[in-house]
């Protein structure tokens, strides 16, 4: 008899593992990423993220993610990197040298992330809050030797075709020396071409390109940076191949660059609003890697005192440039796990690319 209830245990015990691992494959259904968004915090490190928690009384949605790792940010020919250079290794695994877009250490164009899923049939987009010819959306589309060829790096925007942008710079595409008016040949091209957040937010299909706001404060733009995003996330979605969306939030490195606090904590929590709206989709929607990182940290931010429960910030700065400490890396979703660890920025294009079980 004792025999018997020892094997029926058992039988039972194995049962509700194997039940319990099944649960599990339907909770989290995805092997791979169907779709990546890769949100880059321009100048954030983790005084900035700090920061903003401290005058959130304690929490940002950037907590959710429970994978964590340590990026290292220098360029091919600077120990301390500025945005092209860091956003170029994101986009396209190499080191470059400071100022260029989409190039190797060489100046030879190479194949970035957003083209490589092109290529493969998913939907792309980018959006920023400052200009989207600026160094860091331009490194994901654009490959020039030098981030200051705006009207240059507007050209290559026309040789993509990339789904959704939406960000300011429009003075590139329209008021230009050679006269080109792009926003007529995006037009062509059949891109919705609208000039107001609110337009833009009404959009939930088709090619879009939205000029918006280059206000410097997020005080200024109002919640422009999650609409912005809101609609690139309902237009990408819709393809049944997946999608890469790259999101910055441009100006937390303003702040940094200002040494002003107050500016590096609005722009954080600006950020963060778009993180946790992010992270909402992903959950819901189970195919969906989330990265969220810094091209470099700028300021050289410390925090000397603070208040959780007031909101209270003291910060300090040791420079009006970048600096070369490493920056976080956060993930969510299928493909999260290998994130941990420390690793050269050129490593999350190579993390990106595995997620998404594309081949080099």
């Amino acid at each position: 008899m004792f025999k018997h209830i020892i094997i029926h245990l058992l039988f039972l015990f194995s049962t509700s593992v194997s039940s319990f691992a099944q649960q599990k494959i339907i909770r989290n259904p995805a092997t791979k990423a169907k779709n990546v968004i890769l949100l880059i915090g321009d100048g954030m490190g983790l005084a900035q993220i700090y920061a903003g928690m401290t005058a959130n009384k304690g929490w940002l949605h950037l907590e959710k993610c429970t994978v964590v790792g340590l990026s290292k940010t220098n360029s091919a020919d600077r120990y301390i990197t500025d945005s092209a250079a860091g956003a170029t290794a994101f986009a396209t695994g190499k080191k470059t040298n400071n100022g260029c877009v989409g190039v190797d250490s060489l100046g030879r164009p190479v194949a970035t992330i957003l083209e490589i899923a092109e290529q493969r049939g998913l939907a792309t987009g980018l959006v920023a809050t400052t200009a989207i010819t600026d160094a860091t959306p331009a490194s994901f589309i654009a490959h020039q030797p030098s981030r200051d060829l705006g009207e240059a790096i507007a050209d290559d925007f026309l040789k993509t075709d990339v789904d959704v942008f939406i960000g300011a710079g429009l003075n590139h595409f329209k008021t230009r020396a050679d006269k080109r008016d792009l926003t007529a040949e995006l037009k062509k091209n059949g891109y919705q071409v609208l000039y107001d957040i609110n337009e833009v937010a009404k959009v939930n299909s088709g090619k879009l390109a939205g000029f918006v706001s280059d206000q410097r404060w997020s005080g200024g733009r109002g919640d422009q940076l999650l609409k912005s995003a809101q609609t690139a996330i309902r237009i990408l979605e819709q393809n049944k191949n997946g999608f890469f969306l790259m999101i910055e939030g441009s100006q937390i490195d303003d702040g940094g660059h200002e040494n002003n606090s107050n500016h590096v904590i609005e722009e954080m929590l600006d950020f963060d609003n778009v993180i946790g709206e992010v992270l909402s989709f992903a959950e819901k929607n189970g195919e969906t890697l989330i990265v969220i990182t810094a091209d470099h940290e700028t300021g050289g931010y410390t925090l000397v005192d603070g208040n959780l429960q007031t909101g209270r910030v003291e910060g300090r700065f040791s420079t009006e440039g970048h600096t070369s400490v490493m920056v976080p890396v956060f993930a969510y979703g299928p493909g999260a796990e290998t994130f941990t660890g420390i690793y050269h920025n050129t490593k999350i294009f190579d993390k990106l690319m595995t997620a998404f079980s594309f081949n080099k």
